[in-house]
């Protein structure tokens, strides 16, 4: 690049050095006339700059590793984009992938191979001149590879990703299936990894943010007797929108938060917003498992094990239809009590549960909500939403909402169902709850709501948190 860089140079300063004729004096000779010169020598420059740009050759600049549970992603950041071909060989396990000519200006001495299926990294050159990459392992992948446009963090990218044989379960079945288990919320912090997420002003990262709060809710959640906390990501890697959910599954979670920070064009944009499967959402995924027939087996599965495996089209149809609107049902209601919780302690964008087609809450099973903490793009939330303290008030917001609404529908079989009949509870009133309603509903009187909140009536609002006294 720099050999270009410094005929260019050298033949515009040529350029500028010749004078018009009109401009000598009187009697002096020149052989040449720069003016009759100059168009064809800045033409011929052109051509030679255009011809070098054209030709030159890609270069891998940097090699990245994300290590992950589900699979190990390698990226190559390159100076252009290049085609390229992949192919595995066995004995001993390798990944071969092919480029046109391709330069290499990547350091590879700091790699961390511990933690992935790799063993190391190779490059060779083809009879045809075209560079090899040779990636070593020691143990079976299922490979992958795309080439990713330049974004806002990143230029030009070749990603290679080296599957396992299965999604692996944070936790078993047999932690979970034991009588008076504890209640398992999932807590799946966004992107990760090679995905950075939205950015924020000074260069906050929405995958840092919502990791923070992840576990902050994390440390208390399984501080509290009668819940424990899943981490779906527990580092800094990618998972795939629906692995992240099916990670949850396979580990029993009764509830599934997905925690994220909203961006947008407008930096004044702020608030943090609560979101539901939409019906649209959900109907298009009731139909999209119904024709992958190998979605039958457990389909329904969370805590129920209903499978639609031996069931005909129609009956499969009709109980999914029925697990994904109680699913949905149970969503808005875990949302509308986590709302009011927020409010506490952030501004909110909408001060209801909004609905979306999101991918991440396409669950029939389980009860899943996308939690968007703040705008990262507005230049105060960027900064509270990287505040140790904000992060923590926010993960006791959310999770104040996730006991209210437990209290109020408890998993059979869990710790908090068999001591909610003894102890005191709680609930945050909702828009049309009565006193006499909520006293009916916990099967206690009014009188006795009253006196336990020491109430001067029965007016109550939105948002207000009862404490409901032992039945």
């Amino acid at each position: 690049m720099k050999r270009p860089l410094v005929l260019l140079f050298i033949s515009l300063l040529a350029l500028l050095r010749f004078e018009p004729i009109s401009s000598r004096p009187q009697g002096t000779e020149l052989a040449l006339r720069p003016r009759a010169f100059l168009p064809l020598a800045f033409i011929a420059l052109i051509s030679t700059w255009t011809s070098y740009t054209l030709s030159a050759q890609p270069v891998i600049e940097q090699i990245r590793v994300w290590p992950s549970p589900q699979n190990t992603r390698v990226v190559f950041d390159l100076s252009s984009p290049v085609e390229h071909s992949l192919f595995q060989l066995s004995n001993p396990h390798r990944v071969v992938i092919d480029l046109p000519e391709t330069e290499v200006d990547a350091d590879l001495s700091g790699i961390d191979y511990s933690a992935t299926q790799m063993s190391g990294i190779r490059f060779g050159t083809r009879d045809d001149g075209g560079l090899r990459v040779v990636v070593d392992l020691n143990q079976a992948a299922r490979p992958q590879s795309f080439s990713l446009a330049p974004n806002e963090s990143y230029g030009h990218r070749l990603v290679l990703d080296l599957e396992r044989d299965a999604i692996t379960a944070v936790r078993t079945i047999d932690q979970v299936a034991s009588a008076e288990r504890d209640i398992i919320v999932a807590i799946d912090a966004g992107h990760g990894g090679e995905d950075p997420g939205a950015s924020g002003p000074g260069g906050v990262r929405e995958k840092n943010v919502v990791m923070g709060i992840g576990r902050q809710m994390q440390r208390i959640i399984e501080s509290t007797p009668g819940y424990t906390a899943l981490m779906v990501r527990d580092g800094d890697y990618y998972i795939a929108l629906r692995d992240r959910a099916e990670i949850a599954r396979q580990s029993r979670a009764d509830i599934f938060l997905s925690i994220h920070a909203d961006a947008f064009d407008q930096p004044s944009a702020n608030g943090a917003s609560v979101y539901a499967l939409s019906d649209r959402g959900a109907t298009s995924e009731r139909a999209s498992y119904l024709a992958q027939k190998e979605n039958r087996a457990d389909l329904i599965g969370g805590v129920g094990d209903l499978s639609l495996r031996d069931k005909d089209d129609v009956l499969a149809s009709v109980l999914l239809d029925l697990s994904m609107t109680a699913t949905l049902d149970s969503s808005l209601r875990l949302g509308a009590a986590i709302v009011p919780q927020l409010d506490q302690v952030t501004r909110l964008h909408k001060k209801q549960v909004e609905q979306a087609a999101f991918m991440v809450l396409k669950s029939p099973d389980m009860p899943s909500l996308l939690i968007e903490t703040g705008f990262i793009s507005n230049p105060d939330e960027a900064r509270k939403l990287s505040d140790p303290t904000f992060q923590a008030n926010l993960a006791n917001a959310i999770f104040g909402g996730v006991r209210s609404y437990f209290e109020r529908f408890p998993p059979d079989g869990t710790l908090i169902a068999s001591i909610g009949s003894s102890e005191p509870r709680s609930y945050v009133i909702r828009a049309g709850d009565t006193l006499s309603e909520i006293a009916e509903r916990f099967g206690i009187s009014s009188g006795s709501l009253i006196q336990h909140n020491s109430l001067s009536s029965s007016s109550i609002r939105v948002g207000q948190t009862l404490r409901i006294p032992a039945s």
